[in-house]
């Protein structure tokens, strides 16, 4: 994804688009959100933490609340929207 990311931003770049730009800032956000699964998903297979996934589930909950507050707000997620 990180790869997808930065591709996106390349052609947003490169066609002026701010749909484009967009989408490639919401994919940085997916990023980040399977990182932080992943993250806890490990920690629980490898390590035996079971409160490790429903920590990362927790960590979650500001980035989520952020994008679906502004979301409703009607806010654009990038200065160039």
């Amino acid at each position: 994804m990180p790869i997808l990311s930065r591709a996106k931003k390349r052609v947003g770049k490169e066609l002026s688009s701010a749909a484009m730009n967009a989408d490639a800032k919401q994919t940085d956000f997916c990023v980040y959100l399977s990182a932080i699964l992943l993250a806890g998903l490990l920690l629980n297979a490898a390590l035996g933490w079971w409160w490790a996934d429903p920590a990362a589930a927790l960590i979650m909950v500001p980035v989520v609340a952020k994008e679906g507050f502004d979301a409703v707000k009607g806010k654009a997620c990038c200065d160039s929207c």
